[in-house]
């Protein structure tokens, strides 16, 4: 047998497309290298703290979206997700829960957290059950507890912040404000919980079976139905582990900031779909790695941080990281269409 030498095209292809997908490792050098160069401090250790910590609240979010948008889904609500959950941790803080008897029940750090993380995980399980068992769009469902969840915000405290949330001795919870704040070895605990959460999703995307049943419902929903696959049961859990990210960062501001504000979270569904679709997740559903997710999260989070550092317009920070959505679209579709090409060529090389 002879073997044939791939035509030049097609060994061009293929190393376009090997760059294609290594685009956002190129990118986070590319960022780092001009805001290393053109922003005043930014390479010192306290702003490259701020940077870690502001990525790894993205970061959350996007390991959350990177499953749902894996499975061809989108989850618009992980926003105000955020609020609602925020207020809840300052509600039971102030508060607790008072059911009517003329006394109340108060909660330690580590109850507030394990009910912060139910309503999240709850409000993800209303968006499954709508889009799995009611057959609402995603876009339309997860619209649709956008707006429930900011308006419950915003009813917990009409409108208002729930400030001091810095615990009480009595009650166990005075070590809330180290959720957002303490640290472990030098680092964060925040760092701390994004490797957990980063080596589970990988865990679960690479090494179980719940992982290849959500690539194969993104890939090909019917097929994978037909072959046994229980659709319903893999996009519920999608739904509700992205609330369950959601509301871990609801958690953390609240606790960073010792106050919560119903307003907290807007937009912020924006920069985890950006991450997501940066770190090479594709919007079609199918594909995607939760290592290039933290890494499109840090893509944003320098990007952002490094524009204010050079004092660029705030409405110039909009306009550029919507190019970026736009461009990291564009060129999700060209790895796309490449990879399809790439594999026909293939293809007629081995039939020679």
């Amino acid at each position: 047998m002879t073997a044939v030498p791939a035509p030049k095209d097609a060994q061009g292809s293929s190393i376009l497309l090997t760059i294609l997908q290594a685009r956002t490792y190129l990118a986070l050098i590319l960022v780092f290298g001009y805001f290393a160069l053109m922003a005043p401090n930014f390479m010192t250790l306290a702003n490259t703290v701020i940077v870690a910590k502001h990525a790894a609240l993205t970061a959350f979010l996007a390991i959350g979206m990177t499953f749902v948008i894996i499975t061809g889904g989108i989850d618009l609500s992980v926003g105000s997700t955020v609020g609602l959950t925020a207020m809840v941790s300052g509600w039971l803080i102030l508060y607790g829960i008072d059911p009517g008897l003329g006394w109340s029940i108060q909660f330690n750090t580590f109850e507030v957290a394990l009910i912060v993380m139910c309503v999240g995980i709850f409000v993800g399980w209303i968006n499954g059950i709508l889009i799995t068992k009611l057959n609402v769009a995603p876009f339309i469902a997860t619209l649709g507890t956008l707006y429930i969840a900011r308006g419950a915000a915003l009813l917990s405290s009409g409108g208002r912040t729930f400030p001091n949330l810095s615990g009480n001795p009595e009650y166990g919870s005075q070590t809330f404000p180290l959720i957002g704040a303490g640290t472990f070895l030098g680092l964060p605990f925040l760092i701390w919980m994004l490797i957990v959460v980063g080596l589970v999703a990988a865990y679960i995307a690479k090494r179980t079976p719940l992982g290849r049943h959500i690539y194969a419902v993104g890939g090909n929903e019917r097929g994978a139905a037909l072959s046994g696959v229980k659709v319903d049961r893999v996009k519920i859990f999608v739904y509700m582990f992205s609330g369950f990210c959601a509301a871990l960062v609801g958690l953390i501001i609240a606790s960073q900031l010792q106050a919560a504000h119903p307003a907290t979270g807007e937009t912020f569904e924006l920069n985890a779909i950006a991450a997501a679709v940066l770190g090479g997740t594709s919007l079609s559903g199918g594909r995607g790695k939760i290592s290039g997710t933290i890494v499109g999260a840090f893509v944003i989070s320098i990007l952002a941080d490094g524009l204010v550092m050079m004092g660029v317009s705030s409405f110039w920070q909009t306009v550029i990281k919507g190019l970026v959505i736009v461009a990291a679209v564009v060129i999700d579709q060209a790895q796309s269409r490449l990879q399809a090409r790439v594999a026909l060529q293939q293809e007629a090389a081995a039939s020679r």
